[in-house]
């Protein structure tokens, strides 16, 4: 579906810088100092990296794969130029792939601990040696606070959690972990790595992204606080913990809900 992506990344970021440029205008001076437009954005606008030690750094060009990395490249250029044009104070972050409780359940980490809770195969494209750095959704948020707080305007950061791992090794470290935490497996499944199945690569997939954090960590202080294997053990126990939570969304009814309901 790339005409959502068009409008929801480039139009929707349009709608915003001009909405906040106009909020902008009418701040007193000292006001002015204090505001942000703070873009987060993705790595995928890097493309990928061929080599196993090269890393995406603010500097590196963008080469975007797919119509959803183009569009969010065309969303980051966007932001720089009305920073440029209009002196807006912007600040971009690039993150690599988030996980931890409350991801969407079509995402590789739920989909994968909600299809095996049910016994269901665990869909993997192409080989599965696909590499992506995955950042725990705690530790973006902490730090988004520093950069939106501490950051320089007109600088991008790059936010990564320094856990490189293959979609198969992602997907094999979850089924280990269930063996651990919900060991009563479903009828018919020997252990759970039994489900897992490889399917056709999806068009454009990228084989590797990789994050040099050492920017916000040396002049901003931040650094992850998890690791790749204690932020997966905290995400699939939520899972676990709380599936009032994602049968709701699995079955729609989220979105017929109102706030407080």
């Amino acid at each position: 579906g790339p005409y959502e992506f068009i409008k929801t990344n480039i139009v929707g970021t349009f709608v915003l810088l001009e909405a906040a440029r106009s909020y902008y205008k009418t701040l007193k001076e000292d006001e002015k100092k204090l505001f942000r437009f703070h873009h987060i954005s993705t790595d995928e606008v890097y493309g990928d990296l061929e080599g196993t030690e090269d890393l995406f750094t603010e500097e590196t060009p963008y080469s975007p794969s797919s119509p959803y990395s183009a569009s969010k490249a065309a969303s980051d250029h966007l932001v720089r130029a009305w920073g440029r044009t209009y002196g807006l104070p912007v600040i971009i972050t690039n993150c690599s792939n988030n996980y931890g409780p409350y991801h969407f359940p079509e995402k590789l980490i739920p989909h994968v601990i909600l299809n095996a809770i049910h016994g269901r195969s665990l869909p993997i494209y192409g080989d599965g040696l696909q590499i992506r750095d995955w950042l725990y959704v705690e530790d973006h948020a902490k730090a988004l606070i520093k950069v939106v707080t501490l950051g320089e305007t007109g600088k991008t950061y790059n936010i990564g959690g320094h856990n490189e791992k293959t979609n198969l090794e992602v997907v094999e470290n979850i089924c280990d972990l269930l063996e651990e935490l919900a060991p009563e497996n479903p009828a018919g499944v020997k252990n759970y790595r039994d489900l897992i199945t490889h399917v056709k690569d999806r068009p454009g997939h990228d084989l590797r992204y990789a994050i040099d954090a050492s920017k916000i960590e040396r002049e901003l202080g931040w650094a992850p606080d998890e690791t790749f294997e204690s932020g997966l053990r905290k995400t699939v126990q939520w899972y676990l913990n709380n599936r009032w939570w994602w049968e709701r969304v699995l079955s729609g009814a989220y979105r017929f809900e109102r706030l407080g309901e």
